[in-house]
């Protein structure tokens, strides 16, 4: 059975930093397209950060610069550092595995965690 757990979300001050975490059983992220989306109350999920088997990265226009997507492979997880947060990164973070480079999913979205950035 696929599960991703998502952890690590707060409420921080803008310019402040997290790290999110995700937790995989049942698959192995090493392999695997993986990606963060985040949902915003009131807005459609988007995603924010991918990374693939070979470990390229890519993110949106918004986070680019402040958040860095990496993975542990002996851990089976995969994280998401965020910097320089900004009251708009506000929202409930997922992360899921893709479709190649798509941002079609390919396994159940986890409970997410939540991230609150107050100015």
């Amino acid at each position: 059975q696929v599960q991703l757990v998502e952890s690590g979300g707060g409420s921080v001050q803008a310019g402040g930093s997290l790290r999110l975490s995700c937790a995989a059983s049942g698959y192995t992220v090493s392999t695997a397209f993986m990606g963060w989306f985040r949902q915003a109350a009131g807005k459609e999920r988007e995603g924010v950060a991918r990374i693939v088997p070979s470990g390229v990265t890519w993110y949106a226009d918004s986070v680019k610069g402040r958040f860095t997507i990496s993975r542990d492979n002996a851990k089976n997880k995969v994280y998401l550092q965020m910097n320089s947060l900004k009251p708009e990164d506000t929202g409930m973070y997922y992360c899921t595995g893709l479709q190649g480079l798509t941002w079609r999913t390919t396994t159940p979205w986890g409970q997410g965690t939540q991230v609150t950035v107050s100015s």
